[in-house]
C-alpha cells in the first residue's frame, strides 16, 4: 500500500493557530492542529488551509516542522460565524485550488466539516485528488437538538448527503457518529473508518492537587467540580449549576464549588456574552452564585492545573459529536461525569472512569457528584482507570497513525478499489466528466 506523504487538511472556519475557547474555536481547532503536528512527525508534508479571519495574518505560516498554514482570502478578513460562511466558499475553493496548483498538488485531502468537504469534492472533480471526510458535527443531528435556533441553511443537509456518497472514505469519530452516518445519511458501511479524537500527553498528565489548588487560589478542603469548554447553550452549563444546588451540605468538606472555565475573554466580567449573563442569572436563581467561579478564558498551558485542582470533571451537553475535554480530564487522573450522548458515551466508561447521566437532568448529576464527594477513594480509583484508558487508546499519535492508514486506503490503487473501474475511469481523468455540483456557489 502506497503511503501518502503530501497531505492537505482543509478546515475553513477552525484554524489550528486559533486560541481555543471562544464560540467558534474548540475541538475542531485542536483536532486539526494535533493531527497536522503528528502527521508531520511521521514524515509527512502537511498543508492546512483555513480562512483568513484577520487582516494582520500572513498568507502562510510555518506552524512547526513539516506543517504550514495557508490563510485563504474568502470574504471579509475578520471573524464571521461559521453559520454565515457558505456564501464565501466559492472564493475559498478558488484560493485553495490555486495554492494546490502552485505547490504541485498533494496525495490526499482531509476535509474537516461539511463546507471543507465541498472544497475537497471540487478538488477531486477538477484535480483528481482523493479525499477523506470528517464531519465533526452532522446537520441532521444538530437540527434535531437545536430546532429553529439552528442558523445553518437548509442546503447543509443536501450537501452532507452528497459528501457521504462521494467521499472516498468517511471518518466516524465514535460509534454514535457511525450510526448517524448509516441511519440518517445512508452511508456505505464499507467506506466508514472509526478514528476517535485524542489528547496530548505532553500537555495533560497528573499533577499534585494541593499544588494545583495553591496555584489557582482554591481552598484545599472544598469539593471542586470543574466545567471547561466553550460557553454556548448546548453545552449544558446551566444543568451543572442546577446540580450544584441539589448537592446537600457536607460536614467533611468546607463547601462544594463549581469552577466554570471558558468564555470570550480572560476576565469573566469583561465582554460578557449573552450566555455568560444567562448562566449568572441561573446561579443567582438557584442560590449558588457564591459557589460558582467563572474564570473566563484560559490558555491551553493553564488548563492542566485547572483539571488537576478538581475533584471531578463534568460535561453535560445536549449532544456532543465527540468531546475532547473528557480525555484531557482523564489524562490528568480526574473522574468524569458526562451526558450519555455521542462520543461521551464512548470515551467515559460507566462506573469505571466515571458516570454517564441523562442530559438536562440536574438531580441525576447531583447524585453522581454526591457519591464521588462521599467516597474520595472511589473518585481516585476512577481517575486512575481513566488515565490508563486514554493512554492506551486516545493519544494523538495513535489517532494520526490510524488516519494515515485511512488516507492510504483512499488513494488510487489501494486494495479494495475496483480494478476495472480504475482501468476505464482513472481517478485523474474521469473527473473532467463529473457534473459541476457547486455551480450555484461559483
Amino acid at each position: 500500500m502506497n503511503m501518502p506523504r503530501r497531505i492537505a487538511l482543509i478546515s475553513e472556519h477552525a484554524s489550528p493557530l486559533a486560541d481555543t475557547g471562544s464560540v467558534d474555536a474548540g475541538g475542531q481547532n485542536i483536532y486539526v492542529a494535533q493531527v497536522a503536528r503528528c502527521l508531520a512527525a511521521q514524515g509527512c508534508e502537511v498543508t492546512v488551509f483555513t480562512r483568513r479571519d484577520s487582516a494582520a495574518l500572513p498568507a502562510r505560516v510555518r506552524m512547526c516542522r513539516g506543517v504550514r498554514v495557508v490563510h485563504v482570502d474568502a470574504g471579509p478578513p475578520r471573524f464571521v460565524a461559521k453559520e454565515m460562511l457558505l456564501p464565501h466558499m466559492p472564493a475559498f475553493t478558488r484560493g485553495v485550488m490555486d495554492e494546490l496548483a502552485r505547490m504541485g498538488g498533494c496525495d490526499v485531502v482531509h476535509a474537516n466539516f461539511f463546507m471543507s468537504g465541498m472544497v475537497a469534492q471540487r478538488i477531486k472533480e477538477k484535480m483528481g485528488i482523493p479525499y477523506v471526510m470528517t464531519f465533526h458535527a452532522l446537520g441532521l443531528v444538530r437540527r434535531a437538538h437545536q430546532g429553529a435556533t439552528d442558523a445553518f441553511p437548509d442546503s447543509r443537509i443536501e450537501i452532507e448527503r452528497m459528501l457521504v456518497k462521494e467521499a472516498d472514505l468517511l471518518i466516524a469519530e465514535c460509534p454514535q457518529d457511525e450510526r448517524d452516518l448509516l441511519q440518517l445519511y445512508g452511508a456505505d458501511a464499507r467506506k466508514i473508518r472509526m478514528v476517535p479524537c485524542g489528547f496530548d500527553a505532553h500537555e495533560f498528565s497528573p499533577m499534585d492537587r494541593q499544588r494545583a489548588r495553591a496555584l489557582l487560589g482554591l481552598d484545599e478542603k472544598d469539593f471542586i467540580v470543574l466545567q471547561l469548554g466553550r460557553m454556548v447553550q448546548r453545552k449544558g452549563i446551566d444543568n451543572v449549576i442546577r446540580a450544584l444546588a441539589h448537592l446537600p451540605d457536607s460536614s467533611s468538606r468546607a463547601s462544594s464549588r463549581l469552577m466554570v472555565v471558558g468564555g470570550e475573554s480572560a476576565d469573566g466580567a469583561a465582554l460578557c456574552s449573552q450566555e455568560f449573563l444567562r448562566l449568572q442569572e441561573v446561579a443567582l436563581e438557584c442560590g449558588v452564585s457564591d459557589r460558582v467561579i467563572f474564570t473566563g478564558h484560559r490558555h491551553r498551558y493553564e488548563l492542566r492545573a485547572h483539571y488537576a485542582a478538581a475533584d471531578v470533571f463534568v460535561t453535560t451537553p445536549w449532544y456532543e459529536p465527540f468531546g475532547i475535554t473528557p480525555l484531557e480530564a482523564m489524562a490528568c487522573g480526574i473522574p468524569v461525569v458526562a451526558s450519555a450522548v455521542g462520543g461521551l458515551a464512548y470515551t467515559v466508561v460507566e462506573g469505571v472512569t466515571g458516570y454517564l447521566v441523562p442530559p438536562q437532568d440536574p438531580q441525576a448529576l447531583a447524585q453522581c457528584l454526591q457519591r464521588l464527594r462521599e467516597h474520595p477513594g472511589l473518585a481516585q480509583a476512577m481517575g486512575r482507570c481513566g488515565l490508563n484508558r486514554v493512554r492506551a487508546q486516545f493519544t494523538w499519535e495513535q489517532v494520526s497513525r490510524s488516519l494515515l492508514g485511512a488516507y492510504a486506503e483512499a488513494m488510487p490503487g489501494a486494495p479494495g478499489l475496483d480494478a476495472e473501474v480504475e482501468r476505464f475511469f482513472p481517478l485523474g481523468t474521469a473527473a473532467t466528466a463529473a457534473p459541476d455540483r457547486f455551480a450555484a456557489f461559483s
